[in-house]
């Protein structure tokens, strides 16, 4: 059986202001890198053979926090698992939107990403990991936004899910050629102990 751990890197000054990122190449904020580091500490104690990132920084430096604790392990980087591409509506707030579009800016094209094309990269770059890493624990580092469009594919389900918290990691198991969800958004290495 083939386990992937899917985390959704640290908050950004951008999160926190409501800002929407897509690919811009944002840092993690102050905040957000002692996240990392309460992730990592958590992934240390846990079984992970590889670790790919998103190549974007905030999710890399969530990343290298993750290797550090493994011992150094690589922090593989693949352009298929960065963030959705919000074209002009990056680094504006949803204020700012409706200032500039008004309340219909989700129906205009504005130069984002589809749906489709984020799913199939997605999809495509899971299909050959599997095939490199069968029966491997396979950790990636990767985007809100990316993440809730593969996991639609790969495990859908009829009932909203409530939205990623950074940080957060989220199983998937295939066996069979099926996938299932074993743990979903948890952030249980945030909590104040």
């Amino acid at each position: 059986m083939t386990k992937l751990g899917i985390v959704r890197h640290g908050i950004t000054e951008w999160n926190i202001e409501g800002r929407a990122q897509g690919s811009s190449d944002i840092p993690l904020h102050e905040q957000g890198l002692k996240e990392a580091e309460m992730l990592a500490e958590r992934l240390k104690g846990e079984d992970w053979d590889l670790l790919y990132s998103s190549p974007l920084l905030r999710a890399k430096q969530t990343a290298d926090f993750i290797s550090k604790k493994h011992g150094g392990l690589e922090v593989l980087t693949d352009e298929r698992i960065r963030e959705t591409g919000g074209g002009e509506i990056e680094g504006t707030t949803e204020a700012e939107r409706l200032d500039k579009w008004g309340t219909g800016w989700r129906e205009l094209d504005l130069g984002r990403e589809q749906s489709r094309q984020v799913t199939k990269r997605g999809v495509e770059f899971v299909e050959e990991i599997l095939k490199k890493h069968p029966g491997k624990n396979i950790l990636m580092v990767t985007h809100g936004s990316f993440i809730r469009h593969l996991l639609q594919e790969l495990t859908p389900v009829n009932e909203e899910r409530e939205p990623l918290k950074n940080t957060s990691i989220t199983h998937l198991l295939i066996e069979d050629s099926k996938w299932s969800c074993g743990l979903y958004n948890c952030t249980k290495h945030l909590e104040i102990k």
